[in-house]
């Protein structure tokens, strides 16, 4: 009898692939390089049309999209939460155990509405449990078998890439937050040693009631400094580790940015500065995250009225061009050194001139970029000492078809 030896040789050449990949994850401590890599691999060890891995947000316990073989196609995908009750990941994170369904439209616990915002359809899944040190952290899917069904050869082969893509998940995520810890308490230092001197002061007994008051009001100041660290620390935290949850709607753009100006116009008259805003008339709507991008536009407004100059303007521009929305907020500021141009995004660096004249962290800029880079945009910066500052993002727009 001839026996056919293709099953057995495709399982030791799948076999041969993860000892190679396990090299490869274990080298790369980037996240976002990490889990593309991983679900590339996921689908070509499968043999299916995509894949996709969805992380548990521990503090909310919410599981979404983190990313996907087809992100770049279906950006709306990332920070799509899934319930955790009524569908196939769900399922798998409750009980612990992969799960193979060659029919999804025949299975209960299939989440339709997925296949329904993304017009991505989905025949057969097989989802995978990413479990390090007893702890589950995330799902790993594939989709769509290209030939055949998925079968427990593929369960098997799947389940030893997703022990190695949780181990190497966590070390990633261990290593940002090691690295993000010590920066931390490094910038932490400050703060606490001023609080710790007004302390001893207050308890003098010979100071007056005035310089009290002028300590009380120090206390106070450094407190919000602290409170703004620690809620910028989260934030950084979150998209480092890729635990951001993004919640993408349909929006008009400019009412955004309306509002942003409109939440910032006091504080502008306070510097005697003016805000406009010029639009193109082919700007479309957006699809993102409406409270991240404000949060990114609130920052930048921020800063254009922070480093501006008395009786100086802002300018706020957005349009559309090649497919992309483009958005400019100009100032008419101090302008920022061309050599400290390129360190500008970094985490806790700080113009020079400013870090004694202006309150900040250092980490707002981080973070935008880091916000726009997740809606799969860039953002860039161009400035010149004395004269002022154009900060410029450029997000996909609205896909017609």
């Amino acid at each position: 009898m001839t026996v056919d030896p293709t099953p057995t040789h495709n399982l030791i050449h799948r076999y041969q692939r993860l000892i190679e990949i396990s090299r490869d994850l274990a080298s790369t401590l980037d996240l976002d390089t990490l889990l593309s890599n991983i679900v590339s691999v996921a689908a070509e060890l499968s043999g299916a049309e995509a894949a996709s891995i969805l992380l548990v947000d521990e503090a909310s316990q919410q599981l979404y999209f983190q990313t996907s073989t087809t992100l770049d196609e279906l950006p709306i995908m990332r920070g799509m939460a899934i319930p955790s009750q009524g569908s196939l990941a769900g399922w798998v994170i409750e009980h612990r155990q992969p799960v193979i369904a060659n029919n999804v439209q025949n299975d209960l616990r299939h989440y339709e509405s997925v296949d329904n915002v993304t017009r991505f359809s989905t025949s057969s899944l097989m989802g995978i449990p990413l479990i390090t040190k007893d702890k589950i952290i995330g799902v790993l899917e594939v989709l769509n078998k290209l030939d055949g069904e998925f079968s427990p050869e593929d369960q098997e082969v799947m389940t030893i890439l997703g022990a190695q893509a949780a181990v190497a998940i966590q070390n990633s995520r261990l290593f940002h937050q090691s690295d993000l810890i010590a920066e931390i308490v490094h910038e932490l230092r400050t703060p606490l040693s001023s609080l710790a001197a007004i302390a001893y002061l207050l308890v003098k007994p010979d100071i007056s009631e005035e310089q009290r008051a002028k300590l009380a009001a120090m206390v106070n100041s450094e407190v919000q400094r602290l409170n703004s660290m620690a809620t910028s620390f989260l934030d950084l935290a979150r998209l480092e580790s890729g635990r951001a949850a993004f919640q993408k709607s349909v929006f008009d753009i400019l009412s955004l940015i309306e509002e942003c100006v409109n939440l910032c116009e006091t504080k502008a008259a306070e510097n005697n500065l003016s805000i406009r805003i010029e639009r193109s008339p082919n700007l479309t709507k957006i699809e993102a995250d409406r409270d991240k991008l404000k949060q990114v536009l609130l920052n930048l407004i921020s800063n254009a009225i922070k480093y501006n100059r008395p009786g100086g303007s802002i300018t706020f521009r957005a349009g559309t061009a090649n497919r992309e929305i483009n958005l400019s907020i100009e100032d008419t500021g101090i302008g920022i050194p061309e050599n400290e141009i390129p360190h500008l995004f970094e985490k806790f660096f700080r113009a020079s001139g400013t870090e004694n004249t202006t309150p900040g962290t250092g980490l707002g800029l981080s973070i935008c970029k880091k916000i726009i880079e997740a809606h799969r945009g860039r953002i860039e910066v161009h400035s010149l000492v004395g004269q002022g500052s154009t900060f410029r993002i450029y997000l996909p727009g609205l896909k017609t078809s």
